[in-house]
């Protein structure tokens, strides 16, 4: 497992230039919340995966909203392929290695502490904006359980459309889920969440400018 690195220089830098690359491609960043968000607890971040500026756009939702530490987990050959990234809290997953177990535990052990974000992609890999049904892949739920009650779950529905302009607008819809261990199976939590982005989908297509 790749591990995040400290290099408060590099932080700074890339800081800021996640933050204008984001202001620069987006007319706007809206974001809309259907319930509180505790600031006393680490928070797991479940959000859709239908694009490169995904990661981009969460770190912009964290800045912006959340204040937490951001943490990040994702392929072992996207962070070799970009290594700055790990110099921004991400680690890396294996999902055909026994090393694989190392990245749930250590995403498990960051939500032990009321200062972390960490945000995962749960469908594992890139769709449609606007598919119509999400399907988790395996291991989010190791994650929860092993990390019992410390943390809030928080799932992040995001939509992207230009509309009348140039620059296109992401609306991120966000729903806090306290008693993470509400849910006892992956059906249950996939359940969950596709409720959430049916509805908030639906909010979607009713925007009109």
């Amino acid at each position: 497992m790749i591990s995040p690195k400290k290099n408060r220089l590099v932080h700074w830098f890339f800081h800021r230039y996640l933050l204008w690359i984001v202001g620069r491609n987006f007319h706007e960043v809206r974001l809309a919340q259907t319930s509180a968000i505790a600031n006393n607890k680490a928070i797991l971040l479940l959000a859709n995966h239908f694009s490169w500026w995904d990661g981009f756009l969460m770190y912009y939702v964290n800045h912006k909203l959340l204040h937490k530490k951001f943490h990040i987990m994702i392929l072992e050959e996207t962070i070799r392929q970009v290594s700055f990234f790990k110099y921004m809290g991400a680690f890396s997953v294996n999902k055909n290695s026994r090393d694989m177990i190392a990245s749930l535990n250590y995403a498990a052990g960051l939500l032990n502490d009321p200062k972390n974000m960490v945000l995962i992609f749960p469908q594992g890999k890139l769709y449609s904006n606007f598919v119509d049904q999400v399907t988790f892949q395996k291991g989010l739920m190791k994650i929860i359980t092993r990390a019992q009650q410390n943390f809030d779950l928080l799932f992040a529905a995001t939509f992207v459309e230009n509309f009348k302009y140039k620059k296109p607008t992401a609306n991120v819809y966000l729903k806090t889920i306290t008693g993470n261990l509400a849910y006892k199976s992956m059906d249950e939590l996939t359940a969950a969440y596709q409720q959430h982005y049916n509805s908030t989908k639906q909010l979607q297509t009713e925007i009109v400018l």
